[in-house]
């Protein structure tokens, strides 16, 4: 319920408005993107390659609205990719990409937001690096699928999502987790209705458990997305039983979360992979967090609270 809540909240258009202009929730926000801009965010990527991290970076700014944005940002990520390729990153840094917010939910924008992808894999592919198609709700997973798969003979490095929490994951990763491809197996962050999806934490918790197996028993070089300190141990002992190595698999976190085990695991010698984003579009994915830790919500609400007229 009070998911739900945090969720009705944060979603709205006018109060999201309000957000993005309200100092205390963009200091908030700063604890998890890296800058408005990619000048602001390459002196973070660079001290978390530093410290001995691998990176995913994500140009935010989903569900646009107009193919001129779509356009912007497919430039965006161009021009992110000859950044990293110059600075020499390439085998830390790769992109992740929401599909939305290069025109999937426009009119035709399967074929728009398609164009866009083999665009920006093509480029990350030349200089040596690679892309993750990020999943959104329910309603985008068989179009960005299709998307991956049309990817995949040209730019076979090219990763996919799959959320735990959707019953349909394990007939997913039945098919899909074959000859070494890349599948990031998340929880899921969307809100889904209860005949498509587990509600209940702990059942979505066995699920992403079923689903560690499924990858580890597979063909496949499973990327653990996931804060959960139990689930971690558990991927890691199911690492063990499969005989995998460290580097045939690796662990992701969300910049600004869970940094003791992303510590731990770094120091243990397994591959840790942070996702940073950035960009001025900030408000929607910092709701994301809100929902996943209504507790922040409080901190903005207080902070709200003390400001003077």
């Amino acid at each position: 319920m009070l998911r739900r809540t945090v969720a009705a909240v944060v979603g709205s258009k006018p109060l999201a408005a309000v957000g993005q202009a309200f100092p205390p929730a963009r200091a908030l926000a700063a604890q998890f993107v890296a800058g408005d801009t990619l000048g602001e965010a390459l002196p973070v990527v660079k001290s978390l390659v530093a410290d001995g991290f691998l990176v995913t970076m994500d140009v935010l700014g989903e569900a646009v609205e107009t193919a001129a944005a779509a356009e912007k940002n497919s430039t965006e990520y161009l021009d992110l990719l000859q950044w990293l390729a110059a600075e020499r990153l390439t085998d830390a840094v790769e992109v992740s990409l929401k599909l939305s917010a290069v025109g999937q939910a426009l009119p035709d924008g399967d074929g728009l937001s398609g164009e866009h992808a083999r665009l920006i894999c093509a480029a990350a592919h030349g200089i040596g690096s690679a892309v993750t198609l990020d999943m959104e709700d329910h309603t985008t997973t068989d179009l960005t699928l299709g998307t991956w798969r049309s990817l995949l003979p040209d730019y076979p490095r090219t990763a996919a999502v799959l959320q735990a929490r959707l019953f349909r994951t394990p007939d997913d990763l039945n098919e899909l987790a074959v000859d070494g491809r890349r599948i990031r197996l998340c929880k899921g962050a969307y809100t889904e209705p209860a005949e498509i999806a587990h509600r209940r934490s702990r059942d979505v918790d066995k699920a992403y458990v079923r689903g560690l197996k499924q990858l580890f028993a597979a063909d496949a070089y499973p990327m653990i997305a996931t804060h959960d300190s139990r689930l971690i141990e558990i991927a890691q002992e199911l690492a063990a039983r499969a005989g995998r190595e460290p580097g045939s698999y690796e662990f992701q976190f969300l910049y600004g979360v869970a940094a003791k085990d992303q510590e731990r695991l770094r120091d243990a010698g397994e591959r840790v992979r942070l996702y940073l984003p950035y960009g001025t579009e900030w408000y929607r994915y910092f709701s994301r967090r809100l929902i996943e830790r209504p507790a922040n919500l409080g901190l903005m609400l207080r902070a709200l609270g003390r400001r003077r007229p």
